[in-house]
């Protein structure tokens, strides 16, 4: 997009990707708005030099107050009996400099020709030292150029959404471009001139063949459908509105429309005519009427009256006194009064459905959009009529992260910086999103869905990566701790080490106990001192990187395990069991970077050869151990907010009597939900899939030659 200058400002040609300025008026402050909001229609106005229609927007060129002449857009309700406020689109005047906003000829004396998006944005032609350049307003202070070439005889074709197309006299050419906001875009294309119509992302072109139509994918840039509509001429002209496709043979020839889901060709009334959903308008001069024909049910009706509009002199008065509204909606002009009258069509109107979209990549780097680095996860969707809608965004384990909504309108656009309702960070992990749009008017609901993968926010369960799964931890005979990464595909697809940890070193995955949203590792060395190790989001640890002591004595213990949040305040919490007593001791991370005193939970679990902190394996959002029997059964106890845990569960009998590790390893198959990784006696390395629901299915073997490693965490 580009930047917009104020009245005492050139136009100027050089353009950059996205940029706004407030428009002023020279010494008069920023442009009012006027007409209060939801004043019923007719609309007054003290004149209109401009108009279009489409997705319930209203565009008019009109004198502000303070005597200059603006663009504006009114919503109008879908029922077409009310107007919202009107809001500035930007000035349309001419320059200090001599640049100024493209016009022509019209009853008014000279209007801007615009052509309006359905989506809110707008288009017209700036002149810059006798050139004209395609412009597409998103704001009253910034417009989409992208380098659009300068021509002379400038002329919009269409437009739909993103993607407009105009052509050019003093070229010969035809331009097709997109408005690309979030994502650079590979449309542009420049073709000779033919009929043309977009809507979506395909383009709708008459080929040199009589009747021949063809559809070329703007994205894909490739022919995806070609149409024979019987018309008996090379075609002049295009107008295409979801399942129908208007032809003409020009102005004083035959005229048709195509109905792409019937197959068929139809007769309409010949002569310049825009095109609804369903239906078509013109202005019989001669009448002095407009004049609607009817084709939703597949036929031609017999054209029906629907508003006196005087003559005029102005031959074709096509968006300078009239416009129609081809999303779903209705027709407006402009009376004798200056009043601006929407009428509705009475057709009814296509089944809602998308014409296009636009999405974000799968993934959003919290970190990378608050430092600059990453986009937000911005996405669009475009519609073929008004809706109001809403997007919600849940995590792995069903609970509502984020919620958007919006409407009325024909673009459904979600900006999402990855934050929380109240502001807070999600935890990292395949999220899950759904839309769901409801039309304004005539019912009828489009709804999608997806996932997108979010890091940089609170690291899960043994989650070292700082992304999106949990690592694993291993130490070998030369003193490498190692992080073993998975892509979330059940099995460790590379690894990171780093060197010089001695011999008996026992790691212990923690969670973040600062802000920066990297979790800790605590490493108890072979002396008995607990260090705890910053969070490095990713890379490995040596024994001299940044580290705090949290006490000595540890040796004290024969396991050291993080089950996730047992206290209820959204921190993980240790857990150790004493080597002596069996007795198992909470230490609470007080939130500071340290951990509380340890208090005791449970005594004298002598019994369990081994106790594993095994995540949130149920879903209630608190952590839960694993405690292996040595008759073979596997328990599981629930975590609570109150930092204790709840009596056993079994969940397996005879089970797991050839392992020498286990490890609650976190979510390492992309579910969302906590797996378990054991190791047996040959060094095999087996996966059990987390349900969710505190259980676990069978095992999978992942990988083999394990034995060499000293300690598995």
């Amino acid at each position: 997009m580009r930047l917009a200058s104020s009245p005492t400002r050139a136009v100027g040609r050089r353009r950059t990707v996205l940029v706004a300025l407030t428009v002023v008026a020279a010494g008069l402050g920023t442009m009012p708005s006027a007409v209060a909001a939801d004043a019923p229609t007719p609309v007054q106005t003290g004149g209109v030099w401009g108009i279009d229609f489409a997705g319930g927007t209203l565009n008019t060129v009109e004198v502000a107050a303070n005597g200059l002449q603006y663009a504006y857009a009114r919503r109008i309700a879908p029922d077409g009996t009310t107007a919202g406020d009107r809001t500035s689109m930007g000035f349309v005047g001419t320059y200090a400099t001599g640049d100024h906003i493209k016009r022509v000829p019209c009853d008014a004396g000279s209007c801007v020709p615009m052509r309006a998006t359905g989506n809110g944005h707008l288009g017209r032609f700036g002149v810059d030292n006798g050139q004209e350049y395609a412009q597409i307003w998103l704001t009253a202070n910034s417009y989409h150029s992208s380098d659009e070439p300068g021509v002379t005889g400038g002329q919009f074709v269409d437009a739909t959404g993103r993607y407009f197309v105009y052509n050019a006299e003093s070229t010969g050419k035809q331009y097709i471009d997109d408005v690309s906001e979030y994502r650079t875009t590979n449309v542009r294309m420049t073709r000779s001139i033919t009929a043309a119509s977009v809507w979506g992302s395909a383009l709708w072109t008459a080929s040199s063949t009589a009747g021949a139509i063809t559809a070329t994918d703007l994205e894909q840039k490739k022919v995806v459908e070609t149409v024979a509509t019987g018309a008996p001429c090379v075609i002049k002209e295009l107008h295409t509105v979801g399942r129908w496709i208007y032809w003409n043979c020009g102005t004083s020839g035959a005229a048709g429309v195509y109905d792409r889901t019937a197959r068929k060709s139809f007769a309409v009334p010949s002569g310049a005519a825009l095109v609804g959903d369903g239906y078509l308008v013109q202005h019989d001069r001669t009448a002095e009427k407009l004049v609607l024909t009817d084709f939703h049910t597949g036929n031609s009706a017999a054209p029906r009256e629907i508003a006196d509009l005087s003559a005029g002199n102005t031959v074709d008065q096509r968006r300078l006194t009239w416009a129609v509204d081809k999303f779903g909606g209705g027709i407006a002009y402009v009376g004798p009064d200056k009043a601006i009258r929407i009428v509705r069509s009475e057709v009814p109107a296509q089944p809602l459905a998308k014409i296009e979209s636009d999405l974000g990549e799968g993934s959003i780097d919290i970190k990378g959009v608050e430092n600059g680095h990453s986009p937000a996860w911005n996405s669009t969707w475009q519609l073929n009529k008004p809706v109001t809608w809403n997007f919600v965004v849940k995590d792995a384990r069903g609970r509502t992260v984020r919620t958007f909504s919006g409407g009325p309108g024909t673009e459904v656009e979600v900006n999402w910086d990855g934050r929380t309702d109240t502001g807070g960070y999600p935890t990292n992990g395949v999220h899950t999103w759904a839309l769901t749009a409801r039309a304004a008017e005539g019912g009828g609901t489009y709804a999608t869905s997806g996932k997108i993968s979010v890091g940089g926010g609170l690291p899960g369960h043994h989650d070292q990566g700082g992304h999106d799964f949990g690592e694993l931890v291993t130490l070998n005979s030369a003193g490498e701790l190692t992080l073993h990464y998975t892509e979330g595909k059940g099995k460790f697809d590379w690894k990171r080490s780093g060197a010089g940890w001695p011999k008996g070193t026992v790691a212990v995955p923690f969670g973040d106990m600062g802000s920066d949203r990297c979790a800790e590792m605590l490493v108890r060395m072979p002396n008995g001192e607990l260090r705890r190790y910053a969070g490095k989001c990713g890379s490995p640890y040596t024994p001299n990187n940044s580290h705090t002591s949290l006490g000595t004595g540890w040796n004290a213990y024969n396991v050291l395990t993080v089950p996730g949040d047992l206290t209820g305040d959204g921190r993980p919490d240790l857990l150790a069991r004493k080597a002596s007593t069996g007795d198992v001791h909470l230490f609470a991370d007080d939130g500071h970077g340290k951990l509380k005193a340890g208090v005791k939970i449970r005594s004298s679990w002598t019994g369990y050869t081994k106790v594993v902190g095994a995540g949130d394996l149920n879903g209630d959002g608190y952590g839960d151990v694993l405690a292996h029997h040595k008759d073979g059964t596997l328990y599981r106890y629930d975590g609570t907010a109150g930092g204790k845990l709840k009596e056993r569960v079994k969940v397996f009998g005879a089970w797991g009597t050839s392992y020498n590790t286990v490890v609650g390893v976190g979510d390492i198959t992309g579910d969302g939900k906590p797996d378990l990784v054991e190791r047996d006696s040959s060094g095999n390395l087996f996966r059990n899939d987390g349900n969710g629901k505190g259980s676990f299915g069978s095992r999978t073997k992942i990988a083999t030659g394990w034995q060499g490693y000293k300690g598995v965490f």
